[in-house]
């Protein structure tokens, strides 16, 4: 029994040593090739910060002014935090000059994913995964100016079908894309929007057309069974009004 237990023992410390960045010991390191991933990235941005969005991933590009790290992370169930599996990390220094991830320090905790770029002004750039609808980031750099272009086709325009937080932002349409811009510096904790197809504009549309017309259908359909309903209460004469002119103006029968 005792061997038994050794064993399993053993076959999950091979597990944990093996498993590399998801080990339960450690969050490891992101590969090199995977940050020297090639990407080409929109540096000519006048925000701050700008997200490039679309269907699977997102381009991250940052104004760094000087700050010598930026750490990022996810937000998982129950307020967790977790790092981000970044790639094709780049730096490109004010007078145009891009580097690569041999010039950046990418480091992975458990929680944050830490990016230290070269020293100095310039901007940082990675890509990372996402899914859905919804783009939610975390203003890892406070009182900067952000930008959020969102997937081709998509829209932000009506309420019911999209949001947009926080406040305070403007959207211009560029080369067919939305660009939803926060001209003044964000204050808040995040960042999110919730877009929407063009087309499912129609179709929204078109349920709520069909859900009127079945409603004011509903609405004859009563209205007629109550006027027929009073009309056999009428035949029947239930709907008969007693008046003192029924009697003759005197007494009812059995009071005179």
């Amino acid at each position: 029994m005792n061997r038994r237990l050794a064993l399993a023992f053993g076959l999950l410390a091979v597990l944990a040593v093996s498993a590399g960045c998801t080990s339960i010991f450690g969050s490891g390191n992101i590969s090199d090739e995977q940050l020297g991933e090639n990407a080409t990235y929109g540096w000519n941005t006048e925000q701050n910060v700008t997200y490039n969005v679309s269907s699977n991933q997102y381009q991250a590009v940052y104004e760094m002014g000087g700050k010598t790290t930026l750490e990022i992370h996810q937000e998982e169930s129950f307020g967790e935090h977790a790092p981000i599996e970044i790639s094709a990390v780049q730096f490109r220094y004010p007078n145009g000059t891009v580097v690569g991830h041999e010039a950046i320090r990418v480091k992975k905790t458990k929680e944050q994913t830490i990016i230290t770029p070269p020293q100095g002004k310039g901007q940082l750039a990675y890509t990372a995964p996402r899914q859905g609808k919804t783009f939610y980031v975390p203003t890892y750099l406070k009182d900067k100016t952000y930008e959020v272009v969102i997937p081709r086709g998509m829209r932000v325009d009506l309420f019911l079908l999209s949001d947009v937080r926080p406040g305070g932002y403007m959207t211009e349409t560029q080369d067919g894309r939305v660009h939803v811009i926060w001209n003044e510096p964000v204050d808040g904790d995040s960042i999110s929007v919730r877009y929407y197809l063009g087309r499912d504009k129609f179709i929204f549309g078109g349920v709520v057309g069909v859900a009127l017309i079945v409603g004011l259908i509903g609405l004859a359909y009563f209205r007629l069974q109550i006027r027929e309903l009073e009309r056999k209460r009428e035949e029947m004469g239930l709907n008969r009004d007693i008046t003192d002119d029924d009697f003759g103006g005197g007494p009812p029968p059995g009071m005179r």
